[in-house]
């Protein structure tokens, strides 16, 4: 009978799926509860990013079986730029600005920048303890350190997308779109789902064509 460590092992070679599971049951769960917005996921988005490339740096040299695409540099400064500016981005605008005719949402998107919202929260803590969890294992893993790469693409786009929901969508239907609303949330939450999907395909590990 296999024991639990060889079950566990076995589980982490499909870490993407139980990823993208655990992303998607906790948004789900936080729609139904009225707790998600455009914000809310462009945000997990720029937070998995950012958890991703700080545990990598921490971590890469310690895996031996990690394998840096940045032509071996190991400088993540530009990178972190790059976050800065999207995080500003991202709270001005969209936490802000561009729902500023909305309380509700406003309200909603404060509690999610203060960590207010447990949803959110745990989709955070289980990006962050996975990630570790991989590099102590020695799990084959592609990293990136650069401004530039499939995940940053991802979230370009995800901003792109946000943009088109916010002013396309949400704005033009407030009654419908609300936090209160749950099944008007479910439409925002599926472009972002398939997001989720393309990043993972994107970043999908390479190591055993190297």
């Amino acid at each position: 009978m296999m024991g639990l460590q060889a079950i566990i092992d076995q589980q982490l070679k499909k870490y993407k799926k139980w990823d993208f599971l655990v992303f998607m049951l906790l948004t789900l769960l936080s729609v139904l509860n009225g707790q998600t917005t455009v914000f809310y996921l462009m945000y997990f988005f720029w937070w998995n990013e950012l958890i991703r490339l700080i545990v990598d740096r921490l971590y890469f040299k310690k895996n031996p079986n990690a394998i840096n695409e940045d032509w071996q540099s190991t400088g993540f400064m530009g990178g972190l730029f790059s976050m800065g500016i999207y995080w500003v981005f991202l709270i001005v605008f969209f936490g802000f600005i561009a729902v500023s005719d909305n309380r509700e949402i406003i309200l909603t998107n404060m509690e999610i920048v203060f960590f207010q919202n447990w949803f959110f929260n745990l989709n955070l803590i289980f990006v962050l303890f996975e990630r570790i969890y991989l590099h102590q294992k020695q799990q084959p893993l592609t990293i990136y350190f650069g401004a530039f790469n499939p995940n940053m693409i991802v979230l370009h786009v995800s901003i792109i997308v946000g943009g088109l929901i916010l002013f396309f969508l949400v704005k033009r239907f407030p009654e419908t779109f609300t936090p209160e609303n749950q099944w008007g949330s479910v439409v925002i939450v599926f472009p972002f789902l398939l997001l989720k999907m393309l990043n993972q395909k994107l970043s999908s590990d390479n190591h055993n064509l190297k």
